[in-house]
């Protein structure tokens, strides 16, 4: 590995990475591959490898490292301790070395500005803390990056590109799948204490709900999905933000449903399985126009870098538990900052006594 790449490793983590640094780039990446397909067939038909050439070379850097990386429960792999805890770093080697080859290739005559609009999560909790990192690299591109409940209008020029839920039907723009947004139930470990651990939809009647109102969706249709009558007595905040539904849910006040990544991301909550799950299609959308833009087509490839689902688990068509995600996205918890967005007390609305 050169030493490039290890000067920037803080000091704490580059004890690991000279560990790693005793293997080939190229074997630590066939690891990266195997840890993120769970199989070593996934990884082996991404390489262009046979799975027995795959085992030998990952038995080889067994060997090397000192310990083992994966047990083996059929089908899928499982990384051990060591592994998981060598995952972040060389996910870090990963990206640094991404980061030496985007300046070597980006012009650096590329400037002017970027607008960027993207539902409220993944605009707040995926693009933003990656878009830092992004302008580290490009400092002469302006990305406008605007947070919306809605959906923009593309057509209409309220964005270049435009992060949604739908595919668009304007045969005036491209569209492309980036992947899939699973969600799941989810509880802070304080409400769950106090109101005890719902084992079925049907124990729902007995909680709070904090649940995110949608166009597509009333409250009649939201009943349905989980199997009740009516919400009414069960729903105690309602809102049309995916950020305030996390904040609330956090801070106690019920039960929400997030995407499957926000324990791997880092949000202190704990998963509750009531037997439902579903999903919604994420989309990258934008004019033809921008076709001939280098900065476009810079960010555009950034964007489907960033929501890659062989990179990120999270974005698989097959549902994965958020238990299940934490291990497979170790890197991405460094991104989340739930404390950045909310006041870590609650304000007081009690009135001061008088002197």
């Amino acid at each position: 590995m050169p030493h490039s790449l290890l000067a920037g490793a803080a000091p704490m983590q580059r004890k690991k990475f000279e560990i790693a640094s005793n293997a080939s780039w190229e074997d630590l990446r066939v690891f990266l591959l195997c840890a993120r397909h769970g199989s070593f067939k996934g990884a082996a038909d991404v390489m262009g490898l046979t799975a027995t050439a795959l085992i030998k070379r990952m038995e080889k850097l067994e060997e090397q490292l000192g310990f083992k990386l994966f047990t083996i429960e059929n089908p899928d792999l499982t990384l051990t301790g060591e592994a998981r805890a060598l995952l972040f770093d060389i996910e870090q080697m990963e990206r640094l070395s991404h980061n030496v080859f985007r300046r070597a290739s980006a012009p650096s005559d590329i400037g002017g500005t970027v607008r960027i609009a993207a539902t409220e999560g993944p605009g707040n909790f995926w693009i933003l803390p990656r878009l830092i990192k992004f302008e580290e690299t490009y400092r002469n591109i302006l990305v406008d990056l605007r947070c919306v409940a809605h959906q923009a209008d593309i057509a209409r020029q309220e964005a270049d590109i435009c992060i949604q839920l739908m595919r668009p039907s304007d045969p005036e723009l491209f569209a492309t799948r980036l992947g899939r947004i699973h969600i799941h139930a989810f509880a802070s470990e304080a409400y769950l204490n106090a109101h005890g651990v719902p084992k079925s939809l049907s124990d729902l009647r007995n909680h709070r709900i904090v649940k995110q109102t949608r166009k597509q969706h009333d409250d009649s249709s939201y009943a349905r999905v989980l199997g009740l009558d009516t919400l009414e007595g069960i729903v105690g905040i309602s809102t049309n933000s995916s950020v305030v539904v996390l904040y609330a849910v956090e801070q106690g006040a019920g039960i929400g449903f997030l995407p499957t990544s926000t324990l791997a991301v880092g949000a202190p909550l704990v998963a509750i399985d009531l037997g439902i799950n579903y999903h919604v299609d994420l989309w990258l959308a934008y004019h033809r126009q921008f076709r001939q833009s280098d900065r476009h087509r810079l960010v555009i490839g950034w964007l489907k870098s960033i929501f890659d689902p062989k990179v990120y688990a999270c974005f698989r068509d097959e549902f994965i538990h958020p238990n299940d995600l934490v291990p497979l996205m170790v890197g991405s918890r460094q991104h989340f900052g739930l404390k950045g967005y909310a006041p870590p007390q609650p304000f007081s609305l009690e009135t001061p006594d008088a002197d």
